[in-house]
């Protein structure tokens, strides 16, 4: 199996278990070994008092994104800690996409970058992301057929 063939087959698995995601808009759009984009239109339900895109909508978008590209290679991986800083807004209507890229991956430990553009390719947040893989695996790689 391919890296490519491998972070396929684990973004599979993870998007049949995944709830909140396609609850929130959210689609995922492409996928390779370390990396991830994922994509989502504000709607209205998605905007706060400003009128502006709710902070914690991009960084839902942006922690997605992160999760697929750190569970690439089939190892589970959960979020140690992320910190994201928000750039510009985004407005009513913007698709925003969220591109994750493994920047560090040491033992147990990654570090990815995520950057938020808008269908304009204006930058509305940036994503740092400390993975950690905890035991397990998203599909069994020694089964017949894998």
């Amino acid at each position: 199996m391919t890296p490519d063939e491998r972070a396929k087959r684990a973004s599979a698995e993870m998007w049949s278990n995944d709830r909140a995601s396609p609850w929130m808009g959210i689609s995922l759009d492409a996928v390779s070994e370390g990396q991830a984009n994922m994509q989502l239109t504000v709607q209205d339900h998605h905007c706060n008092g400003h009128g502006i895109c709710h902070g914690g909508v991009i960084f839902t978008l942006a922690d997605s994104a992160f999760a697929f590209a750190c569970n690439s290679r089939n190892q589970a991986t959960v979020a140690q800690n992320n910190m994201i800083t928000f750039v510009a807004p985004a407005k009513l209507g913007d698709v925003l996409s969220a591109d994750a890229r493994e920047t560090s991956l040491s033992g147990r430990n990654g570090v990815y970058d995520v950057r938020v553009h808008n269908q304009d390719g204006g930058l509305i947040a940036e994503m740092r992301g400390l993975s950690r893989a905890i035991k397990g695996q998203l599909f069994d790689e020694t089964a017949k057929g894998t």
